[in-house]
Protein backbone atom coordinates (compact mmCIF):
# COMPACT_ATOMS: atom_id res chain seq x y z
CA UNK A 1 0.00 0.00 0.00
CA UNK A 2 1.32 3.58 -1.00
CA UNK A 3 1.68 5.74 1.84
CA UNK A 4 1.12 9.83 0.47
CA UNK A 5 4.52 12.25 1.33
CA UNK A 6 4.94 15.66 1.32
CA UNK A 7 7.67 16.31 -1.52
CA UNK A 8 10.67 17.31 0.16
CA UNK A 9 12.39 20.15 -1.92
CA UNK A 10 15.69 20.22 -0.38
CA UNK A 11 15.81 16.87 -1.22
CA UNK A 12 14.59 16.89 -4.19
CA UNK A 13 17.20 19.89 -5.11
CA UNK A 14 19.73 17.84 -4.23
CA UNK A 15 18.76 15.30 -6.46
CA UNK A 16 18.82 17.29 -9.37
CA UNK A 17 22.12 18.70 -8.90
CA UNK A 18 23.74 15.50 -8.33
CA UNK A 19 22.27 14.71 -11.64
CA UNK A 20 23.10 17.60 -13.66
CA UNK A 21 26.69 17.43 -12.61
CA UNK A 22 26.75 13.85 -12.88
CA UNK A 23 28.93 13.45 -9.67
CA UNK A 24 28.24 13.50 -6.35
CA UNK A 25 31.13 15.12 -5.24
CA UNK A 26 30.81 17.99 -7.96
CA UNK A 27 26.82 18.40 -6.48
CA UNK A 28 28.18 18.42 -3.14
CA UNK A 29 30.82 21.52 -3.63
CA UNK A 30 27.36 23.16 -5.61
CA UNK A 31 25.38 22.44 -2.82
CA UNK A 32 27.96 23.73 0.02
CA UNK A 33 27.67 20.37 1.49
CA UNK A 34 29.47 17.31 2.12
CA UNK A 35 29.57 14.28 -0.38
CA UNK A 36 28.11 12.07 2.85
CA UNK A 37 25.42 14.69 3.62
CA UNK A 38 24.17 14.85 0.12
CA UNK A 39 24.23 11.12 -0.59
CA UNK A 40 22.50 10.94 2.49
CA UNK A 41 19.93 12.81 1.84
CA UNK A 42 18.88 11.20 -1.82
CA UNK A 43 19.32 7.81 -0.19
CA UNK A 44 16.48 9.22 2.43
CA UNK A 45 14.15 10.23 -0.49
CA UNK A 46 14.54 6.81 -2.46
CA UNK A 47 13.70 5.25 0.64
CA UNK A 48 10.32 7.65 1.01
CA UNK A 49 9.40 6.95 -2.79
CA UNK A 50 10.50 3.42 -2.27
CA UNK A 51 12.24 3.44 -5.43
CA UNK A 52 15.94 3.63 -6.61
CA UNK A 53 16.51 6.94 -8.51
CA UNK A 54 19.96 6.95 -9.65
CA UNK A 55 22.49 4.80 -11.17
CA UNK A 56 25.57 4.51 -8.96
CA UNK A 57 27.36 2.81 -10.86
CA UNK A 58 27.22 4.95 -14.17
CA UNK A 59 30.14 7.44 -15.08
CA UNK A 60 28.76 10.11 -14.85
CA UNK A 61 25.65 9.14 -12.30
CA UNK A 62 23.03 9.19 -14.21
CA UNK A 63 19.00 8.33 -13.01
CA UNK A 64 16.87 5.48 -13.28
CA UNK A 65 13.80 5.13 -15.44
CA UNK A 66 12.15 5.80 -11.85
CA UNK A 67 14.32 8.75 -11.61
CA UNK A 68 13.53 10.05 -15.14
CA UNK A 69 10.17 10.64 -13.95
CA UNK A 70 10.53 11.38 -10.74
CA UNK A 71 12.57 14.33 -12.49
CA UNK A 72 10.26 15.59 -15.04
CA UNK A 73 7.85 16.61 -12.29
CA UNK A 74 10.35 17.54 -9.62
CA UNK A 75 11.59 20.14 -11.84
CA UNK A 76 8.35 21.75 -12.33
CA UNK A 77 7.52 21.80 -8.95
CA UNK A 78 11.19 23.57 -7.87
CA UNK A 79 10.63 25.73 -10.58
CA UNK A 80 7.10 26.61 -9.57
CA UNK A 81 8.48 26.93 -5.63
CA UNK A 82 11.42 29.43 -7.04
CA UNK A 83 8.91 31.46 -8.59
CA UNK A 84 7.03 31.84 -5.38
CA UNK A 85 9.68 33.07 -3.71
CA UNK A 86 11.05 35.39 -6.08
CA UNK A 87 7.66 36.62 -5.93
CA UNK A 88 7.56 37.59 -2.06
CA UNK A 89 10.74 38.61 -2.92
CA UNK A 90 10.29 40.98 -5.59
CA UNK A 91 7.11 42.39 -3.39
CA UNK A 92 9.31 43.13 -0.47
CA UNK A 93 11.90 45.14 -3.04
CA UNK A 94 9.60 47.31 -4.55
CA UNK A 95 7.94 48.24 -0.79
CA UNK A 96 11.76 49.15 -0.17
CA UNK A 97 12.46 50.72 -2.89
CA UNK A 98 15.66 48.80 -3.72
CA UNK A 99 16.79 48.03 -7.19
CA UNK A 100 19.41 44.90 -7.07
CA UNK A 101 21.32 44.99 -10.08
CA UNK A 102 23.65 41.75 -10.51
CA UNK A 103 27.15 42.56 -12.78
CA UNK A 104 30.10 40.83 -13.28
CA UNK A 105 33.87 41.30 -14.18
CA UNK A 106 34.45 44.20 -16.65
CA UNK A 107 30.60 44.76 -16.79
CA UNK A 108 29.54 47.68 -15.11
CA UNK A 109 31.64 50.27 -16.86
CA UNK A 110 30.37 53.99 -18.06
CA UNK A 111 27.70 53.34 -19.82
CA UNK A 112 25.88 51.24 -17.27
CA UNK A 113 26.56 53.89 -14.47
CA UNK A 114 25.09 56.54 -17.18
CA UNK A 115 22.03 54.51 -17.08
CA UNK A 116 21.63 54.07 -13.23
CA UNK A 117 22.34 57.95 -12.90
CA UNK A 118 18.76 58.15 -15.03
CA UNK A 119 17.02 55.51 -13.28
CA UNK A 120 17.96 57.29 -10.18
CA UNK A 121 16.19 60.37 -10.84
CA UNK A 122 13.43 58.43 -12.38
CA UNK A 123 12.23 56.53 -9.09
CA UNK A 124 14.39 57.72 -6.59
CA UNK A 125 14.94 54.63 -5.57
CA UNK A 126 18.36 52.61 -4.04
CA UNK A 127 20.35 51.01 -6.32
CA UNK A 128 22.41 48.06 -4.70
CA UNK A 129 25.66 46.52 -7.00
CA UNK A 130 25.68 43.01 -6.57
CA UNK A 131 28.76 41.15 -8.28
CA UNK A 132 27.86 37.71 -10.14
CA UNK A 133 30.23 34.71 -11.28
CA UNK A 134 29.43 34.18 -14.57
CA UNK A 135 27.67 30.86 -14.00
CA UNK A 136 24.95 32.48 -12.06
CA UNK A 137 24.22 35.75 -14.33
CA UNK A 138 21.13 34.67 -15.56
CA UNK A 139 19.83 32.36 -12.53
CA UNK A 140 20.26 35.19 -10.51
CA UNK A 141 17.46 37.23 -12.11
CA UNK A 142 15.19 34.18 -12.34
CA UNK A 143 15.20 32.66 -9.19
CA UNK A 144 15.01 36.73 -7.59
CA UNK A 145 18.47 37.32 -5.98
CA UNK A 146 18.75 39.83 -7.80
CA UNK A 147 15.98 42.12 -9.51
CA UNK A 148 18.05 42.53 -12.86
CA UNK A 149 21.22 41.63 -13.93
CA UNK A 150 24.14 43.47 -16.72
CA UNK A 151 25.15 40.02 -18.46
CA UNK A 152 27.29 38.48 -21.15
CA UNK A 153 26.65 35.93 -23.93
CA UNK A 154 26.24 32.78 -24.15
CA UNK A 155 23.43 32.27 -22.17
CA UNK A 156 22.17 27.95 -21.70
CA UNK A 157 18.47 29.15 -21.01
CA UNK A 158 16.78 32.29 -21.37
CA UNK A 159 13.27 30.96 -20.62
CA UNK A 160 10.60 33.71 -18.64
CA UNK A 161 13.81 36.01 -18.72
CA UNK A 162 13.95 39.26 -20.61
CA UNK A 163 17.47 40.52 -22.46
CA UNK A 164 18.13 44.20 -24.00
CA UNK A 165 21.07 44.99 -25.61
CA UNK A 166 22.59 47.83 -23.66
CA UNK A 167 25.92 47.90 -26.18
CA UNK A 168 27.79 46.03 -28.48
CA UNK A 169 31.51 45.42 -27.39
CA UNK A 170 34.20 44.32 -29.61
CA UNK A 171 36.44 41.49 -28.59
CA UNK A 172 40.30 41.68 -28.39
CA UNK A 173 42.69 39.21 -27.79
CA UNK A 174 45.05 39.27 -24.92
CA UNK A 175 48.54 38.40 -25.79
CA UNK A 176 51.70 38.23 -23.65
CA UNK A 177 53.89 41.61 -24.52
CA UNK A 178 56.34 40.07 -26.56
CA UNK A 179 54.44 37.87 -28.57
CA UNK A 180 54.98 38.48 -32.41
CA UNK A 181 51.03 39.87 -33.00
CA UNK A 182 51.30 41.97 -29.77
CA UNK A 183 51.56 45.55 -31.14
CA UNK A 184 49.40 44.64 -34.45
CA UNK A 185 46.93 47.12 -34.81
CA UNK A 186 44.30 44.25 -34.90
CA UNK A 187 44.84 40.55 -35.79
CA UNK A 188 42.10 38.11 -37.43
CA UNK A 189 41.01 35.07 -35.84
CA UNK A 190 43.19 32.28 -38.40
CA UNK A 191 46.03 33.73 -36.96
CA UNK A 192 45.17 32.55 -33.43
CA UNK A 193 44.82 29.26 -35.01
CA UNK A 194 47.15 26.93 -32.91
CA UNK A 195 47.55 29.12 -30.04
CA UNK A 196 46.70 27.49 -26.50
CA UNK A 197 43.53 29.21 -25.28
CA UNK A 198 42.70 29.43 -21.58
CA UNK A 199 40.21 27.52 -19.77
CA UNK A 200 37.72 27.13 -16.95
CA UNK A 201 36.26 24.41 -15.51
CA UNK A 202 33.58 25.65 -13.09
CA UNK A 203 31.64 27.44 -15.94
CA UNK A 204 29.15 25.95 -18.74
CA UNK A 205 31.39 24.98 -21.38
CA UNK A 206 28.98 26.39 -23.77
CA UNK A 207 30.47 29.93 -22.36
CA UNK A 208 34.78 28.68 -22.90
CA UNK A 209 33.88 27.78 -26.65
CA UNK A 210 31.63 30.75 -27.45
CA UNK A 211 34.47 33.20 -25.94
CA UNK A 212 37.50 31.19 -27.55
CA UNK A 213 35.73 31.07 -31.05
CA UNK A 214 35.14 27.20 -30.73
CA UNK A 215 34.58 25.90 -33.57
CA UNK A 216 36.81 28.28 -36.03
CA UNK A 217 36.20 29.19 -39.68
CA UNK A 218 39.41 27.63 -40.91
CA UNK A 219 38.26 24.06 -39.32
CA UNK A 220 41.32 24.28 -37.09
CA UNK A 221 40.39 22.51 -33.94
CA UNK A 222 40.70 25.35 -30.66
CA UNK A 223 43.91 23.74 -28.35
CA UNK A 224 42.83 24.77 -24.89
CA UNK A 225 45.81 25.71 -21.65
CA UNK A 226 45.92 26.37 -18.64
CA UNK A 227 42.24 26.52 -16.12
CA UNK A 228 41.67 29.80 -14.74
CA UNK A 229 38.67 31.20 -12.38
CA UNK A 230 39.47 35.14 -12.15
CA UNK A 231 40.37 37.33 -14.74
CA UNK A 232 43.73 37.77 -12.62
CA UNK A 233 44.72 34.34 -12.94
CA UNK A 234 44.02 34.72 -16.73
CA UNK A 235 45.81 37.76 -17.27
CA UNK A 236 49.44 35.79 -14.91
CA UNK A 237 48.46 32.91 -17.50
CA UNK A 238 48.85 35.21 -20.59
CA UNK A 239 51.73 37.38 -19.73
CA UNK A 240 53.69 33.80 -18.62
CA UNK A 241 53.14 33.10 -22.04
CA UNK A 242 50.95 29.69 -21.41
CA UNK A 243 47.59 30.65 -23.29
CA UNK A 244 46.17 33.43 -25.26
CA UNK A 245 42.61 34.45 -24.32
CA UNK A 246 40.21 36.14 -25.95
CA UNK A 247 37.79 38.60 -24.29
CA UNK A 248 35.71 41.94 -24.27
CA UNK A 249 37.10 45.35 -25.22
CA UNK A 250 36.63 46.64 -22.20
CA UNK A 251 38.04 44.53 -20.13
CA UNK A 252 41.52 46.23 -20.61
CA UNK A 253 39.84 49.27 -18.73
CA UNK A 254 39.52 47.80 -15.31
CA UNK A 255 42.38 45.42 -16.00
CA UNK A 256 46.05 45.61 -16.93
CA UNK A 257 48.87 44.20 -16.58
CA UNK A 258 52.21 44.83 -17.43
CA UNK A 259 53.33 41.76 -18.94
CA UNK A 260 49.74 42.10 -21.33
CA UNK A 261 48.59 43.40 -24.60
CA UNK A 262 45.15 43.70 -25.61
CA UNK A 263 44.76 43.57 -29.48
CA UNK A 264 41.65 43.78 -31.26
CA UNK A 265 40.36 40.96 -33.18
CA UNK A 266 38.82 42.38 -36.35
CA UNK A 267 36.82 39.34 -38.02
CA UNK A 268 34.57 38.20 -34.69
CA UNK A 269 31.06 39.40 -33.98
CA UNK A 270 31.15 41.79 -30.91
CA UNK A 271 29.58 40.65 -27.69
CA UNK A 272 26.45 41.76 -26.82
CA UNK A 273 26.35 43.43 -23.34
CA UNK A 274 22.34 43.39 -22.02
CA UNK A 275 20.08 44.01 -19.57
CA UNK A 276 18.30 40.85 -18.18
CA UNK A 277 15.18 40.82 -16.37
CA UNK A 278 12.28 39.02 -15.45
CA UNK A 279 9.71 39.06 -18.39
CA UNK A 280 6.94 39.79 -16.25
CA UNK A 281 8.80 42.40 -13.73
CA UNK A 282 6.49 45.26 -14.22
CA UNK A 283 7.82 46.92 -10.59
CA UNK A 284 8.76 50.35 -11.51
CA UNK A 285 12.40 50.57 -10.84
CA UNK A 286 12.73 47.66 -13.29
CA UNK A 287 10.76 49.24 -16.19
CA UNK A 288 12.61 52.69 -15.45
CA UNK A 289 15.79 50.20 -15.77
CA UNK A 290 14.84 49.02 -19.35
CA UNK A 291 14.08 52.36 -20.74
CA UNK A 292 17.25 54.17 -19.65
CA UNK A 293 18.85 51.16 -21.44
CA UNK A 294 16.49 51.25 -24.73
CA UNK A 295 17.45 55.12 -24.94
CA UNK A 296 20.85 54.70 -24.21
CA UNK A 297 21.11 52.21 -26.70
CA UNK A 298 18.74 53.98 -29.22
CA UNK A 299 16.29 51.13 -29.94
CA UNK A 300 13.04 50.17 -29.04
CA UNK A 301 12.28 46.37 -29.50
CA UNK A 302 9.02 44.91 -29.38
CA UNK A 303 6.85 45.09 -25.79
CA UNK A 304 8.72 48.57 -24.46
CA UNK A 305 5.49 50.49 -24.99
CA UNK A 306 3.77 47.96 -22.51
CA UNK A 307 6.10 49.13 -19.82
CA UNK A 308 5.85 53.00 -21.15
CA UNK A 309 1.89 52.03 -20.08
Amino acid sequence: MLVAMDLNLHQARYLVAVVDEGHFGRAAERLFVSPPALSKQVRALERALGAELVDRTAHPVRPTAAGELFLAEARDALAAADRAIAAVRRHRQERAGTLRLGFMTASAGQAVQQVLDQVRRATECTVRLVQLGWSEQVEAVRAGRVDAAVVRPPFADTSGLRLDVLRLEPRVVALPVGHRLAARASVRLAELDGLPHVADDEVDQRWVRWWACDPRPSGVPVRYGPVVHTMDELLEVVAADQAVAITGGSVPDGHRHPGVAFVPVQDVAPCPISLCTRAGDRAPPVVALRRAVLESAGQEPPGVRDDRG
